[in-house]
């Protein structure tokens, strides 16, 4: 995305040309030695035998300015745990693997729900907020970066310019947030261009909008996997359990950051994962699941500070939502012609009016629950009601791993 456009709000960080990123990497490994830096890996157990993680850890193998590699897997049992300490022990960094389905993790997940701190369902906003409790209570790192395990052409640049602009004292971003162009013979980045995109514009009119949900209209890709933060944000920020976790996070970055200490970066040429199916036919599922909680993230944020909740006050907005997502379509079969990619425009009306069935849901569970949290409670609200959570959690890593 070689362009030099700054809106003003939070510092843009292009990709010019092809920078050499191994000069910014030797920086990064003088850097670290007085300002640790961590990595977070949210893994479901289905990722273990991919090639992309395959990719993924042979690429940390060489990353110097990385000194803890955190893991917190979900949906696996014993042998699969088994199976992830073994892939990463290949690392040279520090490793630890949060066996988020074992007895010792199960039993911490009960004393937060009996201490009132609800930890949410399995998903990658609770294994998320599980890392980062280690990584704060378990190492001295001055910031945590964290990006998925699904990446399918990763290379150790994209962590690079991640965390730069956090790591660099003449920087000095708290927050720093990936994006990068998202196409193979298509656009890709459906939710992104489909659903947040119109979703915001059609907010816009809300009250308590201009508060806490415009900034985000400023970042280029606020659901992306990556992100780098400061070890005071990662302690503060609060985010959801479900599919909202990158949204709402970055819904939240703004309460505990200063807007000048916000960055967003061009990681990588090119950038392609796994993608979930649309699901049309189960709410429950794939992109259709997915589209409900980040709406349902989305309109908890926007009301989070009003007192008086008026049950009126999204009359209108789907049809709103499906204006604006319709005005697109043209934008983006122009964008996909005049770069030679594919477009079904068809396939893409149809998103956009399964996505508008999401939002709908997503109104009425708010409807119920209008003073619903859009985020759990951050690390340091954890600790203040439950004092050694995190050591806990990180004793529990250890001595899952001996066994």
């Amino acid at each position: 995305m070689a362009d030099f456009y700054q809106h003003g709000t939070i510092a843009t960080l292009h990709r010019l040309g092809n920078p050499y990123y191994k000069r910014l990497e030797e920086e990064m490994n003088s850097l670290v030695r007085t300002s640790p830096l961590a990595l977070v890996l949210p893994c479901h157990a289905r990722d273990l035998k991919s090639t992309a993680l395959a990719a993924i850890v042979a690429e940390l193998c060489d990353a110097r300015f990385l000194s803890h590699v955190t893991v917190g897997l979900d949906g696996g049992d014993a042998s699969q745990f088994d199976l992830a300490l073994r892939i990463f022990s290949k690392l040279p960094q520090q490793v630890s693997v949060l066996w988020n389905d074992g007895p010792r993790i199960r039993a911490l997940l009960a004393d937060l729900e009996s201490a009132g701190l609800d930890p949410g369902p399995m998903g990658k906003g609770r294994n998320m907020r599980l890392c980062l409790a280690q990584v704060l209570a378990g190492t001295n790192a001055a910031a945590v970066a964290i990006h998925d395990c699904d990446i399918l052409n990763y290379r150790r640049e994209l962590l690079v310019r991640l965390c730069f602009p956090v790591m660099h004292p003449d920087m000095a971003f708290h927050v720093s947030k990936g994006f990068s162009a998202r196409f193979s013979t298509q656009l890709n980045g459906r939710v992104m261009r489909l659903l947040i995109f119109p979703l915001l514009r059609a907010m816009e009119d809300l009250e308590g909008f201009s508060q806490t949900l415009a900034p985000l209209q400023f970042f280029r890709y606020p659901i992306s996997g990556e992100v780098c933060l400061h070890r005071s944000v990662a302690g503060n920020v609060r985010f959801p359990s479900d599919w909202g976790v990158e949204t709402g996070m970055m819904a939240d970055v703004f309460r505990v950051a200063p807007m000048e200490r916000i960055c967003q970066v061009d990681i990588a040429e090119s950038y392609d994962h796994k993608h979930q199916s649309l699901s049309e036919g189960d709410p429950d599922a794939g992109l259709n699941k997915m589209a409900c909680d980040v709406a349902l993230c989305l309109l908890r944020a926007a009301t989070s500070g009003i007192v008086s909740k008026n049950p009126n006050q999204f009359t209108g907005l789907v049809e709103k939502f499906l204006q604006a997502a319709r005005g697109m379509l043209r934008f983006y079969s122009a964008d996909a012609r005049i770069n030679t990619l594919q477009f079904d425009g068809e396939l893409e009306a149809r998103t956009i009016q399964l996505f508008a069935a999401s939002l709908e849901r997503a109104i009425s569970i708010h409807q119920v629950h209008p003073n619903k949290p859009a985020g759990g409670p951050s690390s340091q609200q954890t600790e203040a009601k439950l004092p050694g959570f995190g050591v806990a959690l990180a004793q529990a890593a250890n001595d899952d791993a001996r066994g």
